[in-house]
């Protein structure tokens, strides 16, 4: 099998037009053209809807978050599976993560394309011919450091596969316990992995991994006994897999945006007693916050005591804040106590809770307390239906910026997310690549 690796160099001749969301231009435009547009959406200047990022707030969300991991001992490989794009992960590295963590071979493919070079593969990849297909994709880039998970022997022999397809002389494998979703479930299983990695060529033990997310309840105090339990046995399988690479540097990998506090309050100090370990955290949606689920958990890491940075205390529900908008116009006000947006399904995540109107703006100047006589109610495909309070002056044409809820399932129903200054004039275009 060949792999032939993608130009990064097509984002520079990629042209936006119509056929893609938010852009206004039938001949369209290269996407280093986008910025000298002048356009904002709130004056209706992008072919809304358009998903934009506040460029500033991701900026701050990344600076504190590293600022903490720095202060709690760990390192974090920001999960790229939530934008999907390059232009983030190169400016999330460059601000000092470990690396990058992708979700499948994929989502590998596409990083390394752009340029990453450290990779953490968080999830088994399949059988024998995903192995293969893993080879071909690394053999295009023989300086990758890669580390991939298996919680099986048959996991095992597939990244096994993998290395031989791309002549590595080793590959990392960490072994990944769990509950809820995949992982090993017990002793048995993670002494059969490792005995598998141990017998294998061209792997070597890497450390081991879990998610605590795959644990959480809609119970806090469940879901706190549930982490901890999750914790210990994650403890308990790092000193088993020291005993079989007893003078690697190993990674303990775990953390995503909601329970990373507890992740490294657990494991920061087996890390630091075991002196050739590190923690590795795999957050990507809390770069991007959001006005729903991730606002709740702040809010939840506040109630533990918040973010501890060099022994003073944070607010993680004030040091975060939301950088999407969802922007739309209203379509239609058919009747009392109904306006018709437009936006739907295809544009906006509806998993963890349905946008909610921020802002509303007529002719590009904000209309103050619009925005607060309005509700989302429920989605169609194209077509959002808003609860509009008696006496409410929305009008057709008016422009409502909405926050979301649940970045991950909003960034990948967009091709192109358009980055927003202080005024809220486009910067650039960031291509996603879902695939």
């Amino acid at each position: 099998m060949q792999f032939l690796a993608p130009r990064d160099s097509q984002r520079d001749s990629q042209r936006l037009s119509t056929t893609t969301r938010g852009i206004p231009l039938v001949d369209g435009l290269s996407i280093d053209e986008i910025a000298g547009q002048d356009w904002q959406p709130s004056r209706g200047d992008l072919a809304l809807p358009a998903l934009t990022l506040d460029e500033a707030v991701f900026a701050a969300n990344r600076d504190l978050f590293l600022r903490w991991c720095k202060s709690a001992g760990v390192a974090v490989a920001p999960h790229a599976k939530t934008p999907m794009s390059p232009e983030l992960a190169r400016s999330l590295r460059e601000a000092g993560a470990w690396g990058t963590t992708v979700a499948n071979i994929q989502q590998a493919a596409v990083l390394l394309a752009s340029g990453e070079r450290r990779l953490l593969l968080a999830n088994e990849i399949g059988g024998l011919a995903a192995g293969r297909r893993l080879g071909a994709v690394l053999s295009a880039y023989p300086d990758v450091a890669l580390y991939a998970f298996a919680d099986s022997p048959a996991a095992v022999a597939a990244l096994a596969e993998a290395a031989r397809v791309a002549d590595r002389r080793e590959l990392s494998v960490l072994i990944e316990l769990g509950a809820g979703r995949a992982g090993a479930r017990d002793r048995t299983a993670i002494e059969a992995t490792m005995a598998a990695v141990l017998a294998a060529d061209r792997l070597v033990l890497g450390g081991v991994a879990t998610y605590e997310g795959a644990v959480a309840t809609p119970d806090a105090d469940e879901t706190m006994r549930a982490i901890s339990a999750l914790m210990e046995r994650t403890i308990e399988a790092f000193a088993l897999v020291r005993t079989g690479a007893p003078h690697l540097q190993l990674m303990i990998s775990a953390g995503g945006s909601a329970y990373f506090d507890v992740v490294a309050r657990a494991l920061a100090p087996v890390a630091q007693a075991d002196g050739n370990a590190t923690v590795l955290l795999r957050s990507g949606a809390l770069f991007f916050a959001d006005h729903g689920i991730y606002a709740r958990a702040f809010a939840e890491i506040d109630r533990r005591d918040g973010l501890l940075i060099d022994g003073a205390p944070h607010s993680a529900a004030e040091g975060f804040r939301p950088a999407l908008t969802l922007w739309a116009d209203v379509l239609s006000r058919p009747e009392a106590g109904l306006a018709i947006a437009g936006f739907g399904m295809r544009d906006a995540s509806f998993d963890q809770g349905l946008p909610v109107p921020l802002r509303v703006f007529r002719d590009g100047i904000a209309q103050q307390g619009l925005a607060e006589t309005l509700s989302v109610t429920r989605l169609n495909d194209q077509h959002a239906f808003l609860s509009v309070a008696a006496g409410s002056a929305l009008a057709v044409g008016d422009v409502i910026a909405f926050g979301i809820s649940h970045p991950c399932t909003c960034l990948d129903r967009w091709r192109v997310i358009f980055g927003l200054d202080d005024a809220g004039v486009v910067t650039r275009a960031l291509p996603t690549r879902f695939g």
